[in-house]
């Protein structure tokens, strides 16, 4: 069985998420959205629902939302097809609202860059040749 993941982010203006991850050519599916949430499609089995606080914290009982600028929560870490590919998405983040986050990381066989969306979000765009990772070492 293939399985889908869903992962679940709170977000402080939906919309405004919505506008971010749009400009960064990200599609939403209009089934699973109104105005509390948003199923943001990454790839044919794997999602991100952008849900307002308030929806957000009707699943989680009792707990607080954390401050993602105090404490971390979670990374979400896409792959890309390029080192152009990272390099160009964490630029469009930038330029949508979003922050650098930390310097980029060069493995040779591997690299990475991250942002974090408007809401804090830590999210990592990371290249891997994997025919020189199948290389003997």
């Amino acid at each position: 069985m293939s399985r889908k993941i869903f992962v679940n982010l709170p977000v402080a203006d939906l919309g405004k998420s919505v506008e971010f991850f749009s400009w960064l050519g990200f599609d939403f599916n209009p089934q699973f959205t109104d105005e509390t949430a948003t199923c943001m499609i990454i790839g044919e089995s794997n999602f991100v629902m952008l849900l307002t606080n308030d929806k957000y914290k009707s699943f989680t009982p009792g707990l607080e939302i954390c401050d993602t600028y105090k404490s971390s929560e979670v990374i979400v870490c896409l792959s890309a097809e390029s080192r152009e590919e990272v390099d160009a998405m964490i630029e469009k983040a930038i330029a949508a609202g979003g922050s650098a986050y930390r310097e980029p990381e060069e493995y040779g066989f591997m690299y990475g860059r991250a942002f974090r969306d408007p809401d804090g979000h830590i999210w990592e765009l990371v290249w891997m040749d994997t025919a020189a990772m199948q290389q003997p070492g």
